[in-house]
């Protein structure tokens, strides 16, 4: 009856800040800001994180486009975060439709930064 409330697929898992912070610190996963430029002017960018703006995600990440970024496997955990956590979350949503498997929401970089991670200067 009330079918329209199942999920259409897997669904974006929230991942505490300070896990995301010590499992890219081991390489155990890739963090990608989709944020635009001028964000990462103003407030910097997680460190080592692949930037990845919102815009420009299925051309670089969809593992079918010529432009993909050669960092990204479809097998490699990944977790997007943005400035408060929507744009991620809707990102993320994009890559586990484009086939990855381990998809994570961080949040904003307010959480990242509240996880122990460090952001660098754009």
């Amino acid at each position: 009856m009330f079918g329209f409330f199942k999920s259409s697929g897997p669904a974006v898992q929230k991942i505490d800040p300070a896990e995301a912070v010590a499992r890219a610190r081991k390489g155990e996963l890739l963090v990608i800001d989709v944020r635009d430029i001028g964000e990462l002017r103003a407030t910097g960018k997680a460190k080592d994180a692949l930037h990845i703006p919102m815009m420009l995600l299925r051309t670089k990440a969809d593992p079918q486009s010529d432009e993909r970024d050669k960092r990204l496997s479809v097998e490699k955990p990944v977790a997007l975060y943005c400035a408060s956590g929507g744009r991620s979350q809707a990102a993320a949503k994009q890559m586990l439709a484009m086939g990855y498997t381990e998809v994570y929401n961080i949040g904003g970089l307010g959480d990242w930064r509240a996880g122990g991670g460090l952001v660098n200067p754009v």
